[in-house]
């Protein structure tokens, strides 16, 4: 009789877990239900549920087995405060976890939309605003969860007034040891909301063309047209000059120059140069020309302007420009390729 006494609580308390556990089981096949029936109107929400489906089941799994512990035998044991604090830490833990999932989902929706429209300068700022809230947002998250964690320790709280006693001395220490830290963290929330660069826009970053391709609150990734990254902290675009060919539109002149022959013949040069943006796919029709912008040492320098919609078109139409030229001058007028002329005088 004494050995069934023992075991009866503890048999109780199985049991608690047990239909706890079913309780919660059910009533996440009712939500998974639920979610089903809803997503046949609105298709995100099938998205939101397996997005959030796992920090959910977390969620709900540590309250049951917290609740059912707390309603039977291990609340009478002298060891259950250190586990019940477990259980509030797993409880914070996987709530913030969900929060996250919840928020990146969010943001994820926005960005698509932002995606799905032309992609001007005014989505790129939008887009690039969305990057960085959403990251200040999950830090935000994960720090107001690990500062709630460590404050469920009276040991903290006492920690954490004299903190707040002395707090004039730590801020100065701390602001002169993370200095370069919190400086480029606070120029990456700079550069998301003075539009100074955007995700997407096109840069030229110490001699480096690319695009825009990470933002983020410590260091922006510059992707370069041979497929090599450039990193760099965020403090720099607001320290240094740099060159944005997209600041408030994507279209954008070209140049091509070429020394030339003073024999070079400007009008039908102009006429071949006007045939061949005309024919490109690449020029937009907005501005061509061709004008003599120099001369000297023996050449002429033959400046070639077109426009095009973005840069990637204007890369392809100057070197299209430029090789055609070329072959046609070599084919037409060789007369006009630059030459070397030398003055020999007969001795006296």
């Amino acid at each position: 009789m004494a050995e069934d006494f023992s075991w009866n609580p503890w048999l109780s308390t199985v049991v608690a877990v047990g239909v706890a556990l079913l309780t919660a089981a059910a009533a996440l096949l009712l939500l998974t239900l639920i979610v089903v029936l809803v997503s046949r109107r609105v298709e995100w929400v099938r998205e939101l549920a397996r997005r959030a489906r796992n920090a959910l089941f977390a969620v709900v799994a540590v309250v049951a087995v917290w609740i059912s512990c707390s309603v039977s035998e291990p609340a009478n044991a002298d060891w259950w405060p250190a586990i019940s604090r477990l259980f509030l830490i797993a409880t914070i833990l996987t709530g913030a976890w969900l929060l996250g999932a919840l928020a990146s989902f969010g943001f994820e929706r926005l960005m698509e939309r932002e995606e799905q429209e032309r992609m001007g300068p005014d989505a790129r700022r939008r887009r690039t605003q969305l990057l960085v809230i959403h990251r200040l947002v999950l830090v935000t998250i994960a720090i107001l969860a690990l500062g709630t964690v460590l404050f469920t320790f009276p040991e903290m709280r006492a920690v954490g007034a004299s903190l707040l006693a002395s707090a004039g001395i730590v801020s100065i220490i701390a602001g002169l040891a993370a200095q370069s830290i919190l400086g480029n963290l606070i120029a990456g929330v700079q550069i998301a909301f003075t539009d100074a660069i955007r995700v997407g826009d096109v840069v030229v970053v110490e001699g480096e063309w690319g695009r825009i391709g990470e933002i983020n609150l410590s260091y922006v990734v510059v992707y370069i047209w041979d497929e090599r990254r450039l990193v760099v902290p965020c403090n720099y675009f607001t320290t240094t000059p740099i060159e944005t060919w997209t600041r408030r539109s994507d279209k954008i002149l070209g140049t091509v120059f070429m020394d030339l022959d003073w024999r070079v013949p400007m009008a039908e040069v102009r006429a071949e140069f006007q045939r061949i943006v005309e024919e490109s796919p690449y020029w937009d029709g907005r501005s061509s020309s061709a004008l003599v912008t120099d001369s000297q040492g023996g050449c002429v320098t033959v400046r070639f302007v077109m426009s095009a919609k973005n840069s990637s078109d204007q890369w392809d139409i100057r070197c299209e420009v430029r090789e055609q030229m070329m072959t046609w001058l070599q084919r037409t007028h060789p007369e006009a390729l630059p030459l070397t002329r030398v003055a020999m005088e007969q001795p006296r």
